[in-house]
């Protein structure tokens, strides 16, 4: 790597952040993906019912890619930016895009949909969930799991409580969604390794994933850029571990 701590710092500071696709940092991070291909999963599943709900569904990314839609499929998001790529994204397709703000009743009537989804939601609020699916309907999620790439937020925010490491905890969020009234049916977890081969890598991503660094700014944190550049120049890529579960429920 010939380029400066500065001018990676300055590269990643200056990238536009609309919507949820990660490509800026192809060949600069690298992520393992979990073994079960929600992808694939959420396609599949997809073709199978009559009304769906996508729940935070990010820039639509995902939902635009599948080749067979139900009769009724909507999506909700919270993020302006999102909100504005995934309608652009999702109407060419005839899926609604609802901007929703994640915290409020969701807008839809009781036992609407026959399958809820969702990629990567900040906090799933399960009793929402439950009433809005139908009778023997699904939920079926990838969830960020507990410590999810903390080797980054550590080296900023320094050591993290344990109440802290331990949010997103997928065995409390299953007891969570049965006390709601659904169902287990699947759950599987996974630790998967992360390399970020250069600092502006880390810039960007810390800009996108606003809440792993709550505040962060390339001027507030230009001392422990530096050092991590330093650090990666020396001694290669920089290793974290993502955080992520599989989980299936049923009313």
């Amino acid at each position: 790597m010939d380029r400066t701590f500065d001018e990676l710092v300055a590269e990643a500071d200056a990238a536009p952040m609309s919507g949820w696709d990660f490509s800026w940092l192809e060949g600069r991070a690298t992520e393992e993906r979990p073994s079960w291909r929600y992808s694939r999963l959420l396609h599949e599943r997809l073709g199978t019912v009559d009304a769906a709900l996508d729940l935070q569904t990010g820039g639509g990314e995902v939902l635009a890619a599948a080749p067979s839609l139900p009769r009724l499929l909507v999506a909700t998001e919270g993020w302006p930016p999102n909100v504005a790529a995934a309608t652009a994204r999702l109407h060419p397709h005839g899926i609604a895009l609802v901007a929703h703000d994640d915290e409020s009743p969701l807008p839809f009537g009781d036992a609407s949909f026959d399958l809820v989804t969702s990629r990567h939601p900040v906090v799933p609020r399960w009793a929402e969930i439950a009433r809005v699916l139908r009778p023997g309907g699904a939920y079926l999620a990838q969830h960020v799991g507990p410590a999810s790439v903390f080797e980054l937020v550590e080296l900023f925010l320094g050591p993290q409580p344990e109440d802290v490491r331990r949010g997103r905890d997928p065995q409390d969020e299953a007891a969570a969604a049965r006390a709601a009234g659904l169902e287990l049916v699947d759950l599987r977890a996974e630790r998967l390794r992360i390399e970020f081969h250069d600092v502006g890598a880390v810039v960007w991503f810390l800009r996108k994933v606003v809440w792993m660094v709550p505040g962060f700014t390339v001027d507030a944190y230009r001392t422990e850029l530096r050092d991590l550049h330093e650090r990666i120049v020396a001694d290669g890529p920089f290793v974290a571990h993502s955080a992520r579960h599989l989980v299936e429920l049923r009313r």
